[in-house]
């Protein structure tokens, strides 16, 4: 099981060791040379692990010279350069090579996952408070503009030994399970070798069992109850084959990834502050990363 960081500071240097080794210094031979990229990638990290705003971890770094010694920051970011710095660090390509380098680290030579676990869960898009909202749905008033019917929807396969996050995907929900299994396993299957693959029965379906076992030689653990319950016999090789031989003690361990996802909202808060799909996928690939982080301090 793992041991999540509960130190700013190991946090800091851990995330500022990790873009180091993924990202160049500079994004570009002119870049005005006052902050790293490793820097500001570690001043984010540190921004979610203390669940704080961009004007609050800039007033943090002010109130702890510690933390800036720990990463060799001369002069204290304003919350613009951070911002700017999360819309560039956190796109798409940053985001799987930093991934890439955690996973690495955590790892090291050692590649083999024995058994892994893939599950979605959705985050709120606002602060407001759960009564808040369920008592705002019971209205019908011409005033009422606000609908809570989007949510921003966290996709990810982790290792059920070390809950460390091995693939992911960011989208909007509600949506279907089933489609985004294929991309999650290639993605994972890039880092790691996977040996067993455990999913509730949103990924049932004979196409996703052929994918991960005909093309990465995967043992998947789906149970097939997909559909409307049924006293015939499941369509689709595989499908059948988990009716007949369903690995119950081994599919007990999927659990582990719920875990994954009740971890990320305890430490990093269950809503997201961006005010734009665009912004809040982002937020959600910064919790990924973070959450690895605080995992990857121990190792």
């Amino acid at each position: 099981m793992s041991v999540t960081s509960k130190s700013p500071l190991d946090v800091l240097v851990t995330a500022w060791a990790v873009a180091e080794r993924a990202l160049p210094a500079y994004r570009h031979v002119n870049s005005p040379k006052k902050f790293t990229q490793h820097q500001l990638f570690a001043c984010l990290v540190l921004k979610n692990f203390q669940r704080l705003d961009y004007r609050g971890i800039t007033e943090q770094l002010f109130d702890c010279p510690s933390l800036t010694e720990a990463i060799e920051l001369d002069y204290i970011p304003h919350y613009k350069p951070l911002q700017k710095a999360a819309q560039r660090l956190l796109a798409c390509e940053e985001v799987q090579s930093l991934l890439d380098e955690t996973v690495a680290m955590q790892m090291g030579r050692r590649k083999r996952v024995p058994d892994a676990a893939i599950d979605s869960t959705g985050l709120e898009a606002t602060c407001a408070s759960a009564y808040f909202v369920r008592r705002r749905k019971t209205k019908d008033s011409p005033w009422k503009t606000v609908v809570y019917q989007r949510y921003p929807k966290l996709s990810l396969v982790s290792d059920v030994r070390t809950h460390f996050i091995l693939a992911y995907r960011v989208g909007n929900g509600p949506r279907p399970d089933v489609d985004e299994f294929q991309g999650l396993i290639d993605q994972a299957s890039k880092r790691v070798r996977l040996h067993r693959i455990l999913a509730d029965a949103g990924y049932d379906s004979e196409p996703n069992h052929q994918f991960a076992r005909d093309k990465f030689r995967l043992r998947t653990i789906i149970p097939a109850k997909h559909g409307r319950p049924t006293d015939k016999p499941a369509s689709g090789r595989y499908r059948r084959l988990m009716q007949l031989r369903f690995d119950a003690n081994t599919y007990r361990q999927r659990s582990q990834v719920e875990t994954v996802m009740s971890m990320i909202k305890r430490r990093q808060g269950n809503f997201v502050r961006g005010k734009t799909d665009h912004a809040r996928h982002k937020e959600l690939q910064l919790m990924v990363l973070t959450h690895n982080v605080m995992i990857l301090w121990w190792a």
